[in-house]
């Protein structure tokens, strides 16, 4: 089937690295349909969806914006901060979005494992239901975010 030139510019525009260094698909050979297709498929069958998985972000960088970059409890498994920048981060997609430069990590305290995303991320999979492509440096993995985050 052929793109419409509207999906073929946001596919062009993702691969670019005019918004984001390296682009927002890394090396992944897939279009961005697929891509989103494939992630929503893997939540679904974690018993998650898009939505729970964003609000569940935002509620860590929330709290963790109360640390001004310490470390802040969120519960009893997990601690998180958050690294701010200057300027904005604009939503690829033909919309109006624009996202703080915030960056917000958070670890798992027992096994001091860590994951980190910005405030894009967590707009990208609430939205449009995209993780980023594999390899793209802000890539998130939906199982690797499900078990950190829940």
């Amino acid at each position: 089937m052929k793109k419409s030139p509207q999906s073929q510019k946001l596919e062009q525009m993702l691969r670019s690295s005019r918004i984001v260094a390296g682009g927002f698909m890394g090396a992944d050979t897939r279009t961005v349909e697929e891509i989103i297709d494939a992630d929503l498929a893997e939540l679904a069958g974690l018993g998650k969806t898009a939505d729970e998985v964003a609000k569940r972000m935002q509620q860590i960088t929330d709290a963790a914006k109360a640390g001004f970059g310490s470390w802040v409890t969120i519960d009893n498994r997990r601690v998180a901060s958050v690294d701010e920048a200057k300027g904005v981060l604009v939503c690829p997609w033909p919309h109006p979005g624009r996202f703080a430069k915030r960056v917000t990590t958070v670890k798992v305290v027992e096994s001091g494992e860590t994951l980190t995303w910005s405030d894009l991320n967590i707009h990208l999979i609430e939205r449009h239901g995209f993780f980023e492509g594999v390899g793209s440096a802000f890539r998130l993995e939906p199982r690797e975010l499900v078990r950190i985050i829940f």
